[in-house]
């Protein structure tokens, strides 16, 4: 679906992206892990289109977006859960979540995500529905940010550091989310570094070192391979 090759992208003066290679296919769970500083957001900013690559291309279906604005990468169906989660603060959950939701196109085959579907996914959320955002915890901002991004009805969806800041039993959910919504073809992007909820939820498994990706395996290839966990994770 998203096919990353040769990226090159700075942020300022800092050369982050040194030629990155990675293949994202439908309807899976791909995995990017990598110690603090080596680049994951970075990434998923250049293909969510919020930065634009010095050099080479970011396909999605074949067709190159690499520095298109983020609207035209969102409009072909590609939506973001950002690291910090980012929810509007002054607005209500239900506003959160309706501000820029969208039917699903024509042809979609997935879940049609409206707002009683969002609230049954995490029922906190029909809790609060009148609550604005900024009163949440930190685990209700999280289910806010991809519940807001599910309705935009998507057929790719990046999450930059979900589990981050969170408890233990919000981390689960945020895997046992990230299941079923594999388990219904919708296509995700995971950026961790929480390396049991990665190995959990992930089809594939890539590692970013250095401004590229060092390794590149499934969960199992992962789990049997030590040197590179102690060399690249620290796990």
């Amino acid at each position: 679906m998203i096919e990353v090759e040769d990226v090159h992208t700075y942020r300022g003066i800092n050369y982050v992206l040194q030629g990155v290679d990675l293949a994202i296919p439908d309807q899976r769970c791909t995995v990017l892990l990598g110690r603090n500083g080596m680049g994951k957001t970075t990434l998923v900013q250049t293909i969510m289109g919020l930065l634009r690559p010095r050099r080479g291309s970011v396909r999605l279906d074949g067709r190159d977006v690499a520095g298109k604005p983020a609207y035209e990468v969102a409009r072909l169906g590609v939506a973001l859960v950002p690291q910090g989660r980012h929810v509007f603060p002054s607005l209500t959950v239900e506003e959160n979540l309706t501000l820029g939701a969208r039917r699903p196109p024509d042809g979609h085959t997935g879940t049609p995500w409206h707002l009683d579907l969002v609230y049954q996914l995490f029922p906190p959320l029909g809790d609060r529905r009148r609550n604005r955002g900024g009163q949440l915890s930190g685990g209700e901002q999280q289910m806010l940010a991809i519940g807001r991004a599910l309705m935009t009805n998507p057929r790719l969806l990046l999450m930059d550091e979900p589990s981050e800041g969170l408890a233990p039993v919000i981390v689960e959910r945020v895997g046992e989310v990230v299941a079923q919504l594999r388990a219904e073809g919708l296509s995700v992007f995971l950026v961790e570094q929480n390396y049991q909820l990665a190995v959990r939820s992930a089809d594939t498994i890539n590692i970013l070192a250095g401004g590229t990706v060092v390794w590149r395996g499934t969960p199992a290839e992962l789990e049997g391979s030590p040197d590179v966990r102690e060399t690249h994770l620290g796990v």
